[in-house]
């Protein structure tokens, strides 16, 4: 049985991927791995509020294993956090941690590199799946999701966008 630690962003591709990893034979699913900004007590990937957050955890029935970076976050101090959560995962007999990724080379890239050094296998259930049918596969499986941060500088552009394109 290979044990495994899901980053988790609190978004709908980290549901996702949980939901994958769960039809999995040979996997156990130990734990949801966060960033939290501690200054404002959110995601830092996504804003989420540590509630919501500590919420998603509870009714995923894992435990939620929390990398608490501080404000302003330097990318030396956010990897010796996560190093330091990879030897607590490594204590624990983690075998892999899961990502919720889909596209972005170089971001799969940098978590590989960054696991190599620790033995953890880096695994990417949802990689390259198109996103209209991966996008169909969520509704279809009933997933729902609920904004909690909105740019409304990007809302204004994406609404205006929107209107503009003809509809058929």
């Amino acid at each position: 049985m290979k044990r495994v630690l899901l980053s988790w962003s609190s978004g709908k591709d980290s549901a996702w991927a949980l939901h994958v990893l769960r039809q999995q034979p040979g996997i156990e699913l130990v734990g949801l791995l966060t960033t939290l900004n501690t200054e404002f007590q959110r995601v830092a990937m996504h804003g989420t509020r540590r509630t919501v957050l500590e919420a998603q955890a509870e009714a995923a029935q894992l435990p939620l294993w929390v990398v608490p970076l501080p404000w302003p976050c330097s990318n030396e101090i956010y990897e010796q956090l996560m190093t330091e959560a990879c030897e607590r995962a490594i204590r624990e007999r983690v075998d892999a941690i899961a990502f919720g990724d889909l596209f972005l080379q170089d971001i799969r890239a940098y978590r590989e590199t960054q696991l190599k050094p620790t033995g953890l296998e880096p695994l990417f259930p949802l990689w390259e799946i198109p996103t209209g049918s991966l996008a169909r596969e969520m509704i279809a499986g009933g997933l729902r999701a609920k904004l909690t941060c909105v740019d409304k500088k990007q809302l204004r552009t994406h609404l205006r966008a929107a209107t503009l394109m003809p509809r058929f």
